[in-house]
């Protein structure tokens, strides 16, 4: 039966915790890597009810994708959000291993799930970041081609909202067809230029403020934000696919309480 350190070694095979970006805090972050784990949670995130059903369901171990502890720590109390979960996991016996940008930016995370829960044909990198020790090839963001040709923006957010089950879809119309599409799973949108200099007329990411929506109207480029937790949550099946694969003897489920956070018209 594999450890929680051992499965820490699996996913940085799948995705190298030495790519993650110098602001992050992916990794190990709670609990004793000698215990044994018989069932996995994965989640998108680590919240006070994704712990709690980690507890009922007697799992060792949750998998999620950012950072249970992002920030430094200056005490352990009840009295903060993020307290009261590290304590629950601590109290409950339940480890942490977070992927985050790593997995955004590794072959088959975050990015590539995205891109093919779009459809999009010719799939290739937004940015290359480098190699990792393997010699694979990382970086933030996709491009390829719209699964559609001729899709003007409002149809191509209805059909972004049905493939990613999104709350809603904001967007700005640059008023040409969505032909060449770029995305970035979450907060991508300083991403701008680099989709433009890779030829996209369109790019689908999250968490847009004011100011770049107006500079993708500028740039003439269709800009379209899907939300954070629906750009992301696509790699969730496909890291649970995966640890399953290299973890036959362990139970790998996927949260049924952690959804979207907020609602659309």
């Amino acid at each position: 039966m594999a450890t929680v350190k051992e499965i820490y070694q699996v996913v940085d095979r799948m995705a190298p915790f030495a790519t993650q970006e110098g602001f992050d805090n992916a990794g190990f972050l709670v609990g004793r890597g000698g215990r044994e784990v018989k069932r996995i949670l994965v989640a998108l995130d680590i919240t006070l009810p994704v712990v709690e059903e980690a507890v009922s369901l007697g799992a060792q171990l949750i998998v999620s994708h950012h950072p249970v502890i992002f920030h430094a720590q200056k005490s352990l109390t009840d009295e903060t959000v993020t307290g009261r979960i590290l304590l629950a996991l601590a109290e409950g016996g339940v480890a942490a291993i977070c992927a985050h940008t790593n997995l955004d930016a590794a072959r088959g995370g975050v990015n590539d799930c995205l891109a093919r829960r779009l459809q999009l044909g010719d799939i290739g990198m937004l940015e290359t970041a480098g190699q990792d020790a393997e010699g694979r090839p990382y970086g933030i963001g996709r491009t390829g081609t719209a699964h559609e040709s001729g899709l003007g923006a409002q149809a191509y957010a209805r059909f972004v909202k049905e493939r990613l089950q999104a709350a809603s879809v904001r967007f700005e119309d640059a008023g040409h067809p969505v032909c060449r599409v770029a995305v970035g799973g979450g907060s991508c949108g300083s991403m701008l230029k680099e989709a433009l200099a890779a030829g996209c007329d369109t790019f689908v990411t999250a968490d847009v403020k004011y100011d770049q929506y107006l500079e993708a109207r500028a740039m003439g480029i269709t800009l379209l934000d899907a939300g954070h937790f629906a750009t992301e949550n696509v790699v969730v099946p496909k890291l649970t696919e995966d640890l399953r694969q290299a973890l036959p003897e362990t139970e790998v489920v996927i949260s049924q309480v952690h959804r979207e956070v907020y609602g659309g018209v």
